[in-house]
């Protein structure tokens, strides 16, 4: 009888990760109802207990760095598990790394954001190199001719490993080379040089201090010309089949993220194609750093859906107490706070994709939102992601303490988003510098919070306040991280009255609007229809 196992949850498998009421309504309003049916497919897929093996497999046998083969010639090669390839041929092939640039659908990077969204709940990690090869390709077409030569390859659905001359393969994957030890977030700061070569190459000289996915195929890579902060194209392999000086010093060992690995690598006369103007490297890659902000706001929303969901389903079959868990009051309250909190970031999440995917179209005006609006979500969104997690491992108690349950791994990743192309006080400051520069795009920004005015008293003072708050001109640094808090709150507000159930939107502008709300989740005030909240979020 004492090994008997009862009032325990059962393995969260066999679901569709995408039967979520709030992503699959956003994919429809912003323009790609036509991919419910694929992303379904592909929920269905992340919620096998397959993919779950694969996930855990491709953290728990982590890359391996391979400096040399046995003779003494260098490699520079990263050995990684089988299923972190099955997770990388998935996302390839499903369109979630450049394909959505090849694709003339309207909607198109709506749909791959949320497949990104459904894909990264198994396993964040691949994630990585999947974000920065969808967003290599708008910053390459700074340089014509490389974009010809190397944006049918980054747009392909074929995953094809192995570092080989680029032309041979059927698929490429890109990443980027900016920080340094000395820089960090300052890459101007930066200390490797570029010196053009009498053959239209140049030749690049450094160490950079953060590279990830050092397996990719190509690199956009920032290094000083002559003429300045330039963005380079760096091939690990050469045009000729020779090896391209890259020389991997380590592999970093990171609080999470471990499947995939991050480098320092370290270029001695390495070959390289200039991307756009020489001095213009910060204008050249800023579009690559859009993108990979972007996928910031939906890695982050996407672990905090996936937390909730543990924490819903482990609810929903564990008693104590004289009853079901969901079923008491006070971890329902809880459960509704998480729910809110989630719904809000990916209403978010995919409101930023859809200006996306207007903007690359041509709409000036989600072009001037956008500027604005991500690095707004990037700031707020992920910083919300390891309080949620946080909170959706305690509802577990013990059991989403321990490593099978899945949660150590959402909870070791959740703060790299909030770090991953600028932390938090860039992100501040970036939105401070695109009000004082590019005065359109704040006003792009109210304009889409008035679509909500008068729907909700909170919302409006809310509204006031933000504007009240922008007005003052005394200490802005200072104020810079309150400003754009309100800002993403203000903007989740406006997005919830409009689209989420009344109950949703209700307690979302009461707690986060209205400040009846304490310090932790579980502090919905009373009255609230907690039932209804937790009840739309969870799992089908």
């Amino acid at each position: 009888m004492t090994h008997e196992v009862f009032n325990q949850a059962p393995p969260l498998a066999g679901h569709d990760v995408a039967a979520d009421a709030a992503l699959v309504e956003a994919l429809e309003r912003e323009g790609a109802g036509w991919a419910a049916g694929d992303l379904h497919k592909l929920g269905l897929r992340a919620g096998t207990a397959e993919t779950s093996r694969w996930a855990d497999e491709a953290n728990r046998y982590e890359p391996r760095l391979l400096t040399h083969d046995r003779y003494g010639h260098r490699l520079d090669e990263v050995d990684f598990h089988p299923s972190w390839h099955r997770l990388m041929d998935v996302a390839v092939s499903e369109g979630l790394a450049g394909a959505a640039w090849a694709d003339p659908r309207p909607g198109a990077h709506v749909a791959r954001a949320a497949g990104f969204y459904v894909w990264s709940q198994p396993e964040a990690g691949h994630a990585c190199p999947i974000s920065m090869t969808y967003a290599v390709v708008p910053a390459l077409r700074n340089n014509a001719e490389l974009a010809a030569r190397f944006e049918p390859l980054l747009t392909s659905r074929s995953y094809d490993p192995g570092l080989r001359t680029p032309a041979s393969k059927g698929g490429l994957l890109a990443g980027m080379g900016m920080t340094e030890k000395q820089g960090g977030s300052d890459v101007r700061a930066n200390t490797t040089t570029a010196v053009a070569s009498a053959d239209g190459t140049w030749l690049l000289t450094g160490h950079k201090w953060f590279t990830s996915a050092p397996m990719c195929d190509l690199f956009l890579v920032l290094a000083q010309a002559p003429g300045g902060l330039s963005c380079f194209l760096v091939p690990r392999i050469l045009p000729d089949g020779t090896r391209n000086t890259f020389r991997i010093q380590r592999l970093k060992d990171k609080l999470g993220n471990r499947s995939n690995a991050s480098s320092e690598p370290e270029f001695d006369r390495t070959v390289a194609w200039l991307v756009g103007g020489e001095g213009q490297g910060v204008r050249t890659i800023i579009e690559m750093v859009s993108m990979t902000r972007l996928d910031c706001v939906i890695g982050s929303a996407s672990g905090m859906r996936a937390a909730l969901v543990q924490a819903i389903h482990h609810a929903k079959h564990r008693s104590a107490f004289g009853g079901p868990l969901i079923g008491k009051p006070a971890m329902r309250n809880v459960l509704a706070d998480l729910a809110i909190e989630s719904e809000a970031a990916t209403v978010l999440t995919m409101r930023l994709a859809g200006a996306v995917d207007r903007a690359v179209r041509g709409d000036r005006a989600e072009q001037a939102f956008r500027r604005l609006a991500i690095p707004v979500g990037k700031f707020w969104v992920c910083k919300r992601q390891p309080a949620v997690v946080g909170e959706a491992l305690e509802c577990l108690g013990g059991n989403g303490y321990v490593e099978d349950s899945g949660l150590p791994r959402l909870y070791r990743d959740a703060p790299l988003n909030s770090i991953w192309e600028g932390s938090g006080n860039v992100q501040a400051l970036d939105v401070l510098r695109a009000i004082h520069r590019e005065p359109e795009s704040l006003e792009a920004f109210f304009t889409e919070v008035a679509a909500a005015g008068g729907a909700d008293r909170r919302l409006d003072e809310a509204v006031r306040d933000l504007r009240a708050q922008l007005a003052e001109k005394s200490d802005p640094e200072v104020r810079a991280r309150r400003i754009v808090e309100r800002m993403a709150l203000v903007l989740q507000g406006s997005l919830l009255v409009r689209h989420a159930p009344a109950e949703v939107a209700d307690a979302f502008c009461a707690s986060r609007l209205g400040g009846d709300w304490g310090h932790t989740f579980g502090t919905l005030p009373a009255g609230v229809d907690t039932a209804s909240i937790v009840e739309r979020a969870a799992p089908a």
